[in-house]
């Protein structure tokens, strides 16, 4: 991963840029605060080494002591929302005034569930996850390395509402309640992602390694985010600052036997008088995959290495953390050609320099951890400056950031090294939010957050022009607290300038800056506007101490985005022509959330329904030609960008039996549903595309604290997914064909091996699809590759049984 040309230099200018701004703050004078306390058993009265205390705003804490002890310093003496959590006891959230008191003990209470939990997405402070009237669902780190997947995104998947477009096994688009692509805000690092999420095969650039939580809102969420956000929001949040005073780490090892999977990451954190670090170096490679109907899927490996950390202050005056990161990924590109006698996959090779042709692969090619024509490569570089600045008794969150992604297509088998498409993106990344001080129970928050984008076309071939992008969103929230009820609502006004460049080609095909004659104008230059308003109002009510009640109305709004306006060309990951349309009007929708939930100490459960009304939906149609059958445009099939009104409507059911007495059996149980559909459409166009099926799963799960001495934290897991026939689909000149049922079981375990109350070694074991189940995901873009012709199977099927081996080594160097 090199930085290439002079727009890598905009990142060290960014960087100069940002560091006045902490310099500025850490010169200033603030009363520091302290808090200290003692957090015991409530059964027992024993004190709780281990145990965490967060200070979630403000990124800092401590860890008790072998005592129950702690102490946390460098605070601003202000309200602070605190949590204290330790495996195996219920999580206390309070809020506290150090302005009154310094101290706070903490009695934990023994419980197989989370009543409570602290949530930052879609808020301009950290809050209860039960008194924000938004569904958030929560991923937290032991789920996600207990997980066996293939990206940050497949890990995903099995939280319900929450689906994924795939192209192979290495690239994943995250789906919410039937609504994907720019319909979802991913957010890392405090900024949204921004690495051309309109392409079919354009995955998220995110480390899995990296993350230790994951939050999921499900609704719109325009109001914080802005534009793109009508689905939902996915936040990858990195791990909580150490204590100061503490040195550790980590060495994560992972291999799947499927793909011949081999991943590791080495991590290792700090915090020296609260001068905080955290530096993590990853790897994965992965060879094809295989199936019992395919054999090994050719082009669907990938090497994926990534570079990440975190610098920064922790003070009394707040903080301000610089994180960072360098990405790369290589993934095949399946396109699924076979010979048409055996149904074996062919490959493209080179005669001579100058004469190509295609032969059977051999398992060589398959067993190859480097990829074959065609392939991407991606790089995406980031800086982001995340800053909270205590101003009197109220807050200034200041976000900064810089990103740049390199999307490279290489598909010429006679010049393998030379690429055709290449986007060069770069965004700007700002938010500033003022949090006023409590009072009364009110809470109040003014903010404007906004992106620029430049991209560039460096390749041969053009997909889509070279725009420029502006958007800004100013947004005002409030929050108010009766003991038991809590309200919030907030409104946003967005507006978005975009402007597309022209392009000529000359009888080469050649970029020509001064156009002749007969030359063909690829793209019209355009000047687009969009503007907006959203918001949302909703309220929460704590029926009980373990029954809770939500309702939310929310407006989302979403510009088009630059394929949906401005594409005109061969798209090779994707294989097809895509056509835009400049006539495209901005999407808004107007969405009701319910929720309903309960918790108690032998049943968790919570249901969530939803009610989407989206106007001008914007999706992409296969278009036919005269003689009735596909349009082709360079031998691919011609899609173009098309929008109608639409309804989605739906819910998840999450249910979790744990019985009392019997604390460490779990079986839990989730049901997804979506309706999508169009108004006013005759049957066969009717439903919206890519609607994930039915989903139904469920686990049955054991724990135990202590099995034999010496292994602690064990358990065993095994569940059955099953997916529903998805007989609705959008059937136009056969867009979209139905996709059969079918059932995955997965099994998992699980232990820890500890010496003197000291974990030493973690080691993780699954198994997924163990019965090898044979089938094809209705929202897999494989499903669509050509037709097996020796056995009359249309498109490439999903990954077989998989087995999977993770360690993990803590590494202590410094703390308790």
């Amino acid at each position: 991963m090199k930085f290439q040309n002079k727009q890598n230099y905009i990142l060290i200018i960014w960087l100069l840029l940002l560091f006045p701004l902490s310099a500025i703050a850490s010169g200033s004078d603030f009363l520091q605060g302290t808090l200290s306390g003692k957090v015991t058993d409530k059964s027992t009265g024993f004190s709780i080494p281990g145990a965490t205390v967060y200070v979630v705003d403000f990124k800092t804490g401590g860890v008790t002591d072998k005592d129950g002890n702690y102490i946390i310093r460098n605070l601003p003496e202000s309200k602070l929302k605190v949590q204290v959590t330790c495996i195996g006891y219920k999580m206390i959230v309070k809020t506290i005034d150090l302005n009154t008191t310094s101290t706070m003990d903490f009695v934990l209470e023994e419980s197989v569930s989370e009543l409570s939990e602290i949530v930052v997405t879609g808020l301009s402070q950290a809050g209860e996850k039960n008194r924000t009237p938004t569904s958030i669902v929560t991923v937290p780190a032991i789920s996600l390395i207990q997980s066996s997947s293939t990206n940050i995104i497949d890990a995903l998947t099995n939280q319900p509402g929450v689906s994924q477009l795939t192209t192979g096994a290495s690239i994943s688009k995250p789906v919410i309640r039937g609504l994907g692509y720019n319909r979802v805000v991913v957010v890392n690092d405090g900024i949204r992602q921004e690495g051309q999420q309109w392409g079919d095969e354009h995955g998220i650039e995110v480390d899995e390694f990296a993350v230790n939580k994951v939050e999921i809102l499900k609704g719109p969420a325009s109001l914080m985010y802005g534009s793109d956000a009508m689905a939902g929001v996915i936040n990858f949040i990195s791990a909580p600052t150490l204590p100061a005073g503490t040195i550790e780490g980590n060495v994560l090892t992972n291999y799947q036997t499927n793909n011949g999977l081999i991943g590791y990451s080495l991590n290792l954190a700090g915090n020296e008088k609260d001068i905080i670090w955290d530096l993590r170096w990853s790897n994965k490679m992965a060879h094809d995959y295989k199936n019992k109907y395919d054999g090994y899927v050719l082009n669907s490996g990938f090497k994926e290495y990534s570079l990440s950390g975190i610098v920064g202050v922790n003070r009394s005056w707040g903080f301000s953390h610089l994180h960072f990161s360098m990405y790369s990924m290589n993934p095949g590109i399946v396109e699924g050609d076979r010979d048409s006698l055996t149904g074996k996959f062919i490959k493209p090779i080179a005669v001579n320099d100058t004469v190509d042709d295609v032969q059977i692969a051999s398992n060589d090619d398959f067993k190859s951890y480097s990829n074959n024509i065609p392939f991407q490569e991606i790089n995406h570089y980031k800086a982001v400056l995340n800053n909270n600045f205590v101003i009197g008794d109220g807050s200034l969150k200041a976000i900064l950031g810089f990103q740049q992604n390199r999307r490279k297509e290489f598909g010429d088998v006679l010049n393998p090294d030379n690429y055709g498409l290449y986007f060069l993106l770069n965004t700007l990344n700002y938010d500033f939010r003022y949090i006023f001080p409590e009072k009364n129970q009110y809470t109040f928050s003014v903010g404007i957050n906004g992106m620029y984008q430049s991209s560039q076309n460096k390749g041969t071939e053009f997909l889509v022009p070279e725009y420029t992008l502006f958007d800004a969103g100013i947004f005002g929230v409030v929050h108010k607290s009766f003991d038991k009820l809590d309200i919030s609502g907030g409104l946003r006004y967005d507006i978005r300038s975009q402007n597309g460049k022209e392009l000529f080609l000359n009888s080469d095909g050649e970029k020509t800056n001064e156009p002749l004659p007969g030359d063909e104008q690829k793209f019209y230059a355009f000047d687009e506007m969009f503007e907006g308003v959203s918001g949302s109002l909703g309220a929460t009510y704590q029926l009980s101490d373990i029954l809770y009640a939500k309702v939310n109305v929310s407006r989302g709004f979403r510009a088009p985005n630059i394929a949906e306006i401005g594409s005109n060309g061969e798209h090779e990951g994707s294989g097809r022509y895509e056509i835009g349309d400049p006539g495209l009007k901005s999407e808004s929708s107007l969405q009701w959330d319910y929720t309903f939930g309960i918790n108690s100490d032998h049943f968790s459960g919570e249901v969530n329904l939803f009610s989407n009304s989206i106007n001008n939906f914007i999706f992409t149609s296969k278009l036919s030609s005269v003689d009735g059958g596909d349009s082709l445009n360079a031998d691919m099939p011609v899609y173009k960008f098309t929008s109608g009104d639409a309804n989605l409507s739906g819910g998840e059911i999450s249910i979790d039996i744990h019985p009392h007495p019997l604390d460490w059996l779990h079986f839990e149980n989730t049901f997804s549903y979506v309706n999508a559909v169009q108004r006013h459409q005759p049957d066969s166009a009717k439903y919206l595309p890519f609607t994930p099926a039915p989903k139904l799963t469920s686990e049955l799960r054991a724990d135990t604290k202590k099995l034999f001495k010496g292994i602690t934290g064990s358990y065993f897991k095994v569940g059955v997914d099953y997916y529903f026939q998805q007989k609705k689909v959008y059937e136009i000149n056969n867009t979209e064909t139905p996709t059969s049922s079918y059932y995955l079981v997965n099994i998992g375990a699980g232990t820890d091996i500890s010496r003197n109350n000291k974990t030493i070694l973690s080691i993780y074991f699954s198994v997924n699809n163990l019965l090898d189940e044979s089938y094809q995901n209705h929202l897999s873009r494989l499903k669509y590759a050509p037709e097996n012709y020796a056995t009359g199977r249309n498109g490439v099927f999903e990954m077989g049984r998989n087995f999977s081996f993770k360690v993990m080594v803590p590494l202590k160097i410094k703390g308790n």
